[in-house]
């Protein structure tokens, strides 16, 4: 587990509470939870990120052998993190309790825009994505490898350090590491001896040629400020947040708890058009109306919604989202992401199904204040 010393934490404390957050109790409250910032100019170029397709579920024969490429070893050579682990320290914005943070001033009319709009995708219905993968590199061996970026690799929004590649993994969605469906195809390292996160979309090996779209790497000693990994760039997730961290596991179901907000996704035409709050970085070329919930929303399911009828898993997740709440971070039609169950020691069989949280409505969730929304333009600018 990464752990902050007594000083460490009093700075970071500082540094957050001038921006509206929690200090070392993660707890938030006051008035702002969040990063106020000015309009920018528009631009015509696109921006990143995927649409997540269908509901997926990691399958669970693995094994063979596909154009040279290593499959998923099925019988646990797969690193797995150390119990307590956790991607970032104590500061960053997906670990702090939010259950009483205040709410936006048009909580409600935004929730009712995105009623109106229809809601979740998926006809309206909160399902559960099972398909990303997460793997671990726990000291340091997974073959660094180049790759040649490709046209969905941004700069300066995206990195270009050599890519860890276990050699028992495989894609968001894949039994490898090819890119056969055309999907988003996450790759997903956590690099534990360099404590780095490294996050690509769009990978594709195939034969011995390793393509790429966008790669953020993020450093996991780090409490990130309110930029990010820099103004108005993208990730790889649209928002430009991590994935990983805002991913939920069978085993942190399994255990009973989820100590973390969830990622979430919209279909694009019920995402106001081309805005974003903090704290997120990016946006894309969203359509939804003047009212719509903007990019990098940041819902709470109501403390008053009676959960008492879902299953025992689905409680799990829901009293993670009265305590956390959940992120908007994609434009895509399955609502929740939780990550694919391939290498986890916990299974999703038997623990959550992909339609179990369909009790709850967009009506039973409300918006947390984040400061104002932010134009997108696709001005990228690092942080160092």
């Amino acid at each position: 587990m990464l752990r902050m010393g007594l000083m460490d934490c009093i700075w970071v404390s500082l540094v957050l509470v001038l921006f509206g957050f929690a200090g070392c109790s993660g707890k938030v409250s006051g008035t702002d939870a969040g990063f106020d910032a000015a309009d920018g100019e528009t631009v015509a170029d696109d921006g990143s990120g995927g649409d997540d397709g269908g509901i997926a579920e990691a399958d669970a024969d693995g094994g063979g052998d596909a154009d040279g490429q290593t499959l998923p070893d099925q019988d646990g050579d797969q690193d797995e993190p150390p119990d307590g682990w956790r991607y970032f320290p104590a500061g960053a914005f997906m670990y702090l309790d939010y259950s009483d943070a205040p709410l936006h001033a048009d909580s409600g009319a935004i929730i009712a825009a995105l009623a109106s709009a229809g809601g979740w995708g998926q006809d309206n219905q909160m399902q559960i994505d099972f398909s990303i993968e997460v793997l671990h590199d726990l000291d340091g061996t997974a073959p660094l490898r180049d790759f040649i970026a490709t046209g969905e690799h941004y700069s300066p929004d995206c990195d270009l350090d050599p890519m860890p590649v276990p050699l028992a993994g495989a894609l968001e969605g894949e039994n490898a590491y090819e890119c056969t469906s055309d999907g988003d195809c996450h790759l997903i390292v956590v690099r534990h001896a360099s404590q780095t996160l490294h996050e690509m979309w769009r990978a594709n090996i195939e034969g011995g040629d390793f393509y790429g779209g966008c790669l953020a790497v993020w450093d996991m000693t780090r409490v990130y400020g309110p930029l990010g990994r820099g103004e108005q760039c993208t990730s790889a997730d649209a928002a430009g947040f991590p994935i990983a961290p805002l991913l939920f596991s069978a085993d942190e179901v399994a255990a009973g708890e989820i100590a973390h907000a969830i990622r979430f996704i919209l279909p694009n035409d019920r995402v106001r058009a081309r805005r974003y709050v903090r704290p997120a970085t990016h946006g894309t070329n969203t359509t939804g109306g003047a009212m719509a919930p903007p990019y990098g929303v940041h819902f709470r399911l109501k403390a008053g919604v009676d959960i008492s009828g879902l299953n025992p898993g689905a409680q799990v997740v829901a009293r993670a989202l009265k305590k956390y709440g959940m992120f908007h971070a994609d434009g895509g039609n399955i609502a929740l992401t939780a990550q694919s169950d391939r290498f986890t020691e916990a299974k999703w069989d038997g623990l959550l199904g992909p339609r179990d949280l369909f009790a709850l409505k967009v009506s039973d969730f409300e918006v947390i204040d984040h400061g104002g929304t932010i134009e997108v333009t696709y001005d990228c600018v690092r942080e160092p």
